[in-house]
């Protein structure tokens, strides 16, 4: 923390969140927007600052301020995600680039002064390749240290070098951006950061604590680190263009093989490994092919070889377009074929097992799944994986085979990767063979368990009556007209029922009138020995499953 601070260059995009906004979501940035955390404004665009709209403001009186006023919600992610081509775009005029936070980036400043003919010329050029590569204004200001660049970036400006105390001293202690402080400050009779700064530090230490002391040394204009570049990321991905289209199986086979061991030796070169592959092709007519394949474990040379091999032969040999099952083939043969990492860890090894290999069956099953996805696409192979939910068939998802098994609702833990289901068209078990269950969070309406064995994929139209032949009804109130005693499915012949429990109320998003959707739920047994899960709604029964 000692020394003179470095001669800093801050890139500043104003009002990042609603920019990121408008590049994620397309919410238009020349309109009144404003971000909202915890009812909170962080963040707005100019035309709602020129309607009264400010920082801090709840959101009811914001939207007082501005009717019309487009409220987006605060998504970090967000503004990390499109901050990224920013970063990119100055990492390609100058290097050693550390993020301060998206909408922000700085970088030592004397090496491109030096290469670029000066500090204002080379402010000029960052902020002009940062416009027209990614169509973002930016602002850029140049300072003795990372925390007075960055106040100079509102303004534009560059600082002249130790010229930062004086041009610190004049600021409001709001610029510290510590409100807590900042408040203390005001009423202490401390306005301004060089009244701040001529306070003697150890009485700062002593009355404000460590945060305090930090941001009496900023208020100095000393930084309290230097800066921490990142290193741009290694560009991992292999491309092979060829001059003769490839249109055979054979050809396709040698190009696949041949760019799989470059990809591999890329990776080696770097240490990593990787478990997800981006399979690009482009054809001699401009058509632009993509496929992702995953892999739990590392990727290897051979088996990145296969997988860009059956890529090429599901492509090369689809169908004719007159009806197959296979996707079409493409109009003309591959010029151009890239390989891309989309996941990559560090290369650690595999641990053997301790009779022989690892795991040969399984990767055996998932090279034969794995190739049948090749050839008829990604959803022709797919695994079931269980969540929660209220009716059995919100708590089984159906993902592709090699995908990331997460469901869509909390839930039980899931079935085990290599467990094998059913086609999407069939129906789904939704029984459980973990051997460790956890507790499902609660799910108000769901049915007790056990669990029906078959979930039908279309519920079956049902009729439900009593003993005199009357129709059974619930009311609004849950009440049952009469003892359940035959069940007619469809145009079937009735079945005498010998048991009956419920109902199971579920009244789901009555919010939403579009959405709402209320219904009970019975378990019935038959005098055939069958039991079945029955749902009322709107007067209309329904088989939706049955239990073994």
């Amino acid at each position: 923390m000692s020394g003179a601070p470095a001669r800093t260059l801050l890139l500043w995009c104003p009002d990042w969140p609603v920019l990121a906004a408008e590049i994620v979501d397309g919410v238009p940035a020349t309109g009144p927007v404003a971000v909202l955390h915890a009812n909170r404004v962080v963040a707005c665009s100019e035309r709602a600052r020129a309607e009264g709209v400010r920082r801090g403001l709840r959101r009811r009186e914001a939207q007082g301020r501005c009717p019309q006023l487009t409220v987006v919600d605060h998504d970090p992610a967000r503004d990390a995600r499109a901050f990224e081509p920013v970063v990119a775009a100055v990492e390609e005029v100058v290097a050693g680039v550390e993020v301060i936070r998206p909408g922000a980036c700085a970088l030592a400043a004397r090496g491109p002064s030096r290469y670029l003919g000066g500090e204002e010329a080379a402010a000029e050029r960052i902020v002009e390749h940062v416009a027209q590569t990614c169509a973002v204004e930016s602002q850029v200001g140049i300072a003795d240290g990372v925390f007075a660049a960055g106040l100079a970036a509102r303004d534009g400006r560059i600082v002249p070098p130790g010229g930062t105390p004086e041009f610190l001293a004049g600021l409001p202690v709001e610029a510290l951006g510590r409100p807590t402080l900042t408040d203390l400050l005001r009423r202490l009779g401390v306005r301004t950061l060089g009244d701040f700064a001529a306070l003697p530090a150890g009485d700062v230490l002593a009355r404000f604590g460590f945060d305090g002391a930090l941001a009496h040394r900023l208020a100095a204009g000393r930084d309290h680190r230097p800066l921490a570049v990142r290193q741009p990321p290694a560009d991992l991905t292999v491309t092979a263009d060829h001059d003769e289209p490839i249109d055979r199986v054979d050809a396709a086979a040698f190009a696949a093989r041949t760019l799989a061991e470059q990809l591999h030796e890329r990776l080696a070169a770097h240490g990593l490994a990787c478990t997800r592959l981006g399979i690009e092709a482009v054809t001699a007519h401009g058509q632009e092919l993509h496929r992702v394949w995953r892999h739990d474990g590392l990727l290897t040379a051979a088996a990145i070889a296969d997988r860009v091999r059956w890529q090429l032969d599901g492509w090369l040999s689809g169908s004719n377009g007159r009806g197959g099952a296979r996707p079409a083939r493409p109009t003309a043969g591959i010029i151009r074929l890239r390989l891309v990492p989309d996941g990559v860890l560090a290369q650690a090894g595999l641990q053997p097992g301790l009779w022989g290999e690892t795991g040969e069956e399984r990767e055996r099953a998932h090279r034969a799944l794995s190739r049948v996805q090749g050839i008829l696409g990604p959803e022709a192979v797919v695994t079931a994986v269980l969540g929660g939910g209220r009716s059995p068939a919100d708590q089984v998802r159906l993902v592709p085979w090699g995908d990331e098994r997460l469901p869509a609702r909390p839930g039980p833990p899931p079935l085990p990767a290599a467990e094998p289901a059913a086609a999407p068209e069939r129906a789904v078990s939704t029984r459980s063979r973990a051997a460790a269950p956890v507790p499902a969070p609660p799910w108000p309406g769901r049915i007790p368990p056990p669990a029906p064995a078959v979930v039908l994929p279309t519920p079956l139209l049902a009729a439900v009556h009593d003993a005199a032949g009357e129709p059974v009804v619930v009311s609004a109130r849950l009440a049952v007209s009469a003892a359940p005693a035959r069940l007619t499915v469809g145009a079937g012949r009735p079945a005498e029922i010998v048991g009956w429990a419920g109902p199971w109320p579920v009244d789901e998003r009555w919010w939403a009138p579009a959405e709402a959707r209320r219904r009970a739920r019975f378990q019935v047994c038959l005098a055939d020995g069958a039991a079945l899960l029955l749902a009322v709604e709107g007067g209309q029964w329904l088989v939706e499953a049955i239990y073994d």
